[in-house]
């Protein structure tokens, strides 16, 4: 698979957040073959805990794991950052974002930090989570802390 098909794979986990009334970020851990390890997307709202993003809910799923530093991250948005804070310390040395147009996370102290970044400008992540900010901007403000 490739970086659009898995990323796919962390819209369709957004699109589940946003179904059920969440945040609609989402995310995937792939491994050195393309496999899917982990999926998750921000419950936020839906689990009343503020750090249930995409990124750390996929993490969660991951469970223990001593092979973080092979992994691939694609998450539909530029990680704010706790989320990229835990995949700093977790060592995952790629991250693939859908959009960085609609939020602008700490692109710069992870690529400071030597994490590869690609931003793929994906037409389903910034569509999705504009429609998300214009339906829900007191939402929106509330994640990012405004």
């Amino acid at each position: 698979m490739n970086d659009h098909e898995l990323m796919d794979a962390a819209l369709a986990e957004a699109k589940k957040s946003y179904d059920q009334g969440g945040l609609p970020i989402g995310a995937v851990l792939v491994d050195p073959v393309g496999q899917v390890v982990a999926r998750g997307h921000n419950k936020r709202v839906q689990n009343s805990d503020p750090t249930s993003h995409g990124e750390t809910d996929c993490i969660r799923n991951a469970g223990r794991r001593r092979d973080w530093h092979t992994l691939t991250m694609y998450t539909t948005l530029s990680p704010c950052v706790m989320c990229s804070g835990t995949a700093l310390l977790l060592r995952i040395p790629r991250i693939v974002i859908g959009e960085n147009q609609n939020f602008m996370g700490e692109e710069g102290l992870l690529r400071e930090r030597g994490v590869e970044l690609s931003v793929l400008d994906h037409p389903g992540c910034i569509e999705l989570m504009g429609r998300f900010i214009a339906e829900k901007p007191d939402l929106w403000n509330e994640d990012i802390g405004l």
